[in-house]
């Protein structure tokens, strides 16, 4: 619950937009699942966040708002 509340929420690692948040979260919650299943480590909080961690430019990327006045998410950029 600590990792789930203080390092999992943390300004720098976690992505800007709401959707990436979200897709963030999900991601967390099932990589940890999976390792506490399946897995033979009981810690499975801190690799679910490093791996979180590591793809949230991509979910800025995927997720990012379109600026007012452009067409399109490419005009964003």
């Amino acid at each position: 619950m600590l990792g789930a509340m203080f390092m999992a929420t943390d300004m720098v690692g976690s992505p800007m937009t709401s959707l990436g948040c979200i897709l963030y979260g999900a991601l967390i919650g099932l990589v940890t699942v999976v390792i506490r299943t399946w897995g033979g480590l009981p810690e499975g909080v801190m690799y679910a966040i490093l791996l979180g961690n590591a793809l949230t430019p991509h979910f800025d990327r995927w997720t990012r708002h379109t600026v007012y006045g452009t067409r399109g998410k490419e005009a964003a950029t």
